[in-house]
């Protein structure tokens, strides 16, 4: 396939870096934990492949930034700026939705069995809570922002969070996003996430993560501003309209 070709292929998307390297917002023992983020600057457009929805997906219009809706974990400002792949200009109004699970590897709307199931199996919602989901329509520039918390891991994967990018109605883009693992581990040394213990399954193990970039797909992360506690994680995604 030609570079023109694959320019206008559609439903895939870049992940490009876009953000700092990260200092410890667990204070000192945190500090200095960080690999190095993918290379590419944030402003590169260039395609990748999507990757699998996974089976915890749930058709939603919950448009909102706070998608906490009082779960425990490390506060996480998550900033995704949406660009169109050919041109590098902002898809004003994109609707840019995530999802992810909380603390302890568990998705909203589904048991907690569920959590384990692997990535490939399709589940069923169960209940109807729908924390750790939502949607936020793209500004001027491109970026949404979502206030999270650090998500946890379940069996057979690397820590992620879904997306899925909406232009003028149809879904163009499906993801995930991933972070750094000398950090995840830090993190995860901490209450609530302690409780659950360390992933079981690495960078390297996961395939989902090969498939989405490695490193392209590695949120830039900085410690939040102003005293604030936690993180905040940023990730340009190039589209194909």
């Amino acid at each position: 396939m030609n570079k023109q070709a694959r320019l206008l292929r559609r439903r895939e998307a870049v992940l490009t870096l876009a953000g700092s390297g990260l200092t410890g917002a667990l204070g000192a023992r945190a500090s200095g934990v960080l690999g190095t983020p993918g290379a590419d600057a944030a402003g590169t457009c260039v395609l990748s492949p999507e990757v699998t929805e996974g089976p915890y997906w749930i058709d939603n219009r919950l448009t909102r930034r706070d998608i906490t809706e009082g779960r425990p974990g490390l506060p996480l400002e998550l900033v995704l700026t949406v660009k169109d792949a050919k041109t590098c200009t902002a898809i004003k109004a994109a609707d840019v939705e995530i999802w992810h699970c909380d603390a302890v590897g568990v998705y909203s709307g589904y048991e907690r069995a569920a959590a384990g199931a692997p990535g490939g199996r399709q589940a069923s919602p169960t209940d109807s809570d729908r924390y750790l989901r939502g949607h936020q329509k793209a500004a001027a520039d491109g970026p949404v922002r979502f206030l999270t918390i650090y998500p946890g891991w379940y069996r057979g994967r690397t820590p992620h969070i879904h997306l899925k990018v909406h232009v003028g109605g149809s879904v163009v883009h499906t993801g995930q996003v991933f972070f750094d693992e000398k950090t995840t581990a830090a993190v995860y040394r901490h209450s609530p996430y302690k409780s659950h213990g360390q992933p079981d399954t690495s960078h390297a193990e996961d395939m989902i993560y090969a498939q989405a970039g490695r490193a392209r797909a590695t949120l830039g992360l900085s410690r939040r501003s102003h005293g604030r506690k936690g993180y905040r994680g940023a990730i340009t995604l190039g589209v194909a309209t």
